[in-house]
């Protein structure tokens, strides 16, 4: 308990879960990071509008080098060491370039194509589904959320909002709730933004926060709940945070006083709990302590060693301390893991939603990202699809398990998380995500699976006109956003007017700053029609978000050696939901006809993976129909077209509906099977020229080899 409330406790699920993780580790000699040592505690930490270039170790080091002391240049040293000590992922997106959407894929598992808040949507409700808080917490978590939400719904009265964390997997809360309050960084003297609201659990706090700056108020809530929960009944258990700083976004306030020396448990950051001095910083005078490496910092402005050097402006003096003061809460929480002896069993991520902002929101101060160049070697910032919006700083750390000095260059994306933690704690991710697990990659074991990259986003301005972006990128319309990666092609449209428009094609690894646009290139032809029929197959139309390429029919593919025939797999073990069977051992194998009630295969299995192609008579839009006795979950392509799985009531069809040209077209159905009794699973369609009916056995077929 950090103040005046007690964290939830779920008991009932934890039981049911061990005997879970103890059949799947029988039965999945396949997984070997989970095998060897207790269930890692997660510690995720995201920061608010932090660049891929605001890092020492990912370019303001190198930025020096090149450039010379006389250049503005941010210091980083603890995530530095982070780097060091664990993995550098140079190829890691957001799942989308501002935070709302950003923050709902990441939670959910699931991308832009699927999450239910997309584009500008804040404080629109979390979709009510497995989240990385409530897969956890059936894996035997005991989670807590610390920091900015604005996911909370707009729905119901504070402080019972329809998605507040604690309705969303989350055993405790505390933080910025409201998507504009994350705004202010002082929230009970409001000094540039009025007055706001922190909420422990569903308590408003704010009053006793007196000269709490966001950053230490967060860090000092995180280590003192850490250590009241590895103190106290249930410290045995595996715990997972998610700490979401809001800085720094926004209005760049300053601390009060320097970072207090030390860190871990005796040091750093401290909660006292004392309303009017809740924590040690709580002390000074507000918006006043700039770090004294940035204090003094002069500059080369105009390139001439001759003339004199000028200080820094003071927004950038503000931008640095602030990134500054993250960089050493970081490195207090990892001395805290060390002190209580749980480092190596703790995996810590570091990450941001987006990329870096032009925003200020200081009056007559406002800054320019390209003073550090924030974004990095990229172009693009907050709210770009470019490279600079969507590409994140991100490190990876658990002792002993990810090897030291590990550069990772695979590509990956925000809702990998999802599958990577579940199997952390050994379980397969839910079929819903959309992500794959990075395990591989990050303990340097196996062969990583492709993560399914893909963005899409809106808004209506204008990338800026910096001199630093090539000047095709700059002060071009943005309005209709994609993107999406194949190996290191990236595929960007901008200012989307049909789905006929083209790609733009980049190898980003050759061409980070896509200054070379490669879409006329003849031997990427098969490429470009490749994306253009990946991102139709990726995504489910949302009404709230509309596109200019949502009627458009998604592509059958191309005709093969085929016959008829659903081909099966099963797999044992007792699954909390409908499993993703991607990390899971195979146990027996075969074929049906169709799905049209009892499997008459696999029923002394846990779950069955159904594969193959089914073929579309006609163009149109189809509605799919799927019951089970347990819980399933349909793909079509990559579209997740039905879930039957998060609240499903058993044998009742739940629907979906996707548009189809005539063709075969590739289907992934997932099924829990039930613990006991016969399998019982029932496809259905219909679609133009056909009534309602169970799919017949001549429309599925397998590949003839």
């Amino acid at each position: 308990m950090l103040y005046r409330t007690t964290i939830t406790k779920i008991m009932l699920a934890l039981m049911m879960i061990v005997g879970t993780t103890t059949v799947m580790a029988q039965g999945n000699e396949k997984e070997e990071g989970n095998r060897k040592h207790k269930k890692p505690n997660i510690i995720f930490i995201l920061t608010d509008d932090l660049g891929y270039g605001d890092l020492g170790v990912l370019f303001q080091n190198m930025r020096a080098q090149e450039k010379g002391a006389a250049h503005p240049r941010e210091y980083t040293p603890n995530l530095d060491r982070m780097a060091e000590e664990g993995a550098l992922m140079t190829q890691h997106y957001s799942a989308a370039p501002v935070c709302a959407p950003s923050r709902a894929s990441l939670l959910l598992g699931r991308s832009q194509g699927h999450a239910n808040i997309r584009d500008n949507q804040f404080d629109k409700a979390l979709d009510n589904n497995h989240t990385l808080g409530s897969v956890l917490q059936t894996a035997g978590y005991t989670t807590a959320a610390i920091g900015k939400w604005g996911l909370q719904g707009k729905g119901g009265k504070a402080p019972n909002w329809t998605a507040h964390p604690l309705n969303r997997g989350f055993d405790y809360y505390l933080g910025y709730i409201r998507h504009g309050d994350g705004h202010e960084h002082y929230p009970k003297e409001g000094i540039y933004r009025g007055r706001k609201e922190v909420y422990e659990n569903r308590v408003n706090i704010a009053e006793d926060l007196d000269k709490c700056y966001t950053t230490d108020l967060f860090t000092a809530a995180a280590k003192k709940w850490i250590v009241d929960f590895k103190k106290g009944e249930e410290g045995e258990k595996p715990f997972f945070m998610y700490l979401a700083y809001d800085t720094p976004h926004a209005v760049l306030e300053l601390p009060t006083q320097a970072y207090p020396v030390g860190g871990g448990l005796n040091g750093g950051l401290q909660w006292l709990g004392e309303p009017g001095k809740m924590i040690n910083t709580a002390s000074g005078v507000v918006d006043s302590w700039m770090h004294p490496d940035y204090a003094n910092a002069t500059y080369d402005h105009d390139g001439d060693p001759v003339t004199a050097q000028l200080s820094w402006p003071e927004v950038y003096k503000r931008y640095a301390t602030d990134t500054r003061r993250i960089d050493d809460a970081v490195g207090d929480i990892l001395q805290l893991l060390k002190d209580l002896k749980i480092d190596e069993n703790t995996i810590v991520v570091f990450t941001s939603d987006n990329g870096p902002s032009k925003e200020s929101y200081l009056a007559n101060e406002p800054i320019d990202p390209t003073f550090f160049k924030s974004f990095g070697p990229f172009d693009g910032i907050k709210r770009d699809c470019l490279e600079g919006g969507v590409r994140m700083p991100t490190l990876a750390l658990w002792p002993g398990h990810i090897p030291a000095g590990n550069k990772i260059e695979t590509p990956s994306i925000s809702y990998d998380w999802m599958p990577t933690f579940t199997q952390m704690a050994g379980l397969p991710a839910p079929a819903i995500t959309d992500g794959v697990s990075l395990l591989p990659s990050l303990l340097g074991k196996g062969t990583q699976p492709e993560s399914n990259i893909y963005i899409e986003y809106f808004q209506a301005g204008k990338t800026p006109d910096y001199d630093d972006f090539i000047p095709e990128h700059q002060g071009r319309a943005r309005n209709q956003m994609q993107l999406v990666r194949f190996g290191n092609y990236v595929g960007l449209r901008y200012d989307i007017k049909s789905h006929n428009d083209h790609f733009e094609i980049y190898d980003v690894l050759q061409d980070p700053q896509q200054t070379h646009n490669l879409a006329d290139d003849p031997k990427l032809a098969t490429l470009q029609q490749n994306m253009k029929d990946k991102v139709l197959g990726s995504r489910i139309p949302n009404t709230t978000a509309l596109r200019p390429y949502d009627d458009v029919l998604v592509p059958a593919v191309d005709e093969l050696e085929t016959k008829n025939g659903i081909s099966w797999k099963s797999f044992k073990g007792e699954f909390p939901w409908v499993p993703e069977v991607a990390t899971l051992a195979q146990y027996e194998a075969g074929v049906v006809d169709q799905l049209n009630g009892t499997v008459n295969s696999g029923n002394d299995s846990g779950a069955m993976f159904f594969e193959g192609y089914i073929r579309v008579p006609l163009d149109g839009n189809y509605t799919f129909y799927l019951s089970a006795n347990s819980a399933a979950f349909l793909r079509i392509h990559d579209a997740a077209v039905v879930d039957a799985d998060y609240g499903y009531f058993q044998n009742s069809p739940k629907s979906g509906s996707i548009k189809l040209k005539a063709g075969l077209h590739p289907y992934r159905i997932y099924y829990k099977s039930p613990r006991k009794g016969k399998s019982s699973l029932e496809l259905e369609w219909s679609g133009p020229s056909l009534e309602r009916e169970i799919i017949p056995a001549n429309a599925f077929f397998k590949p003839r080899n």
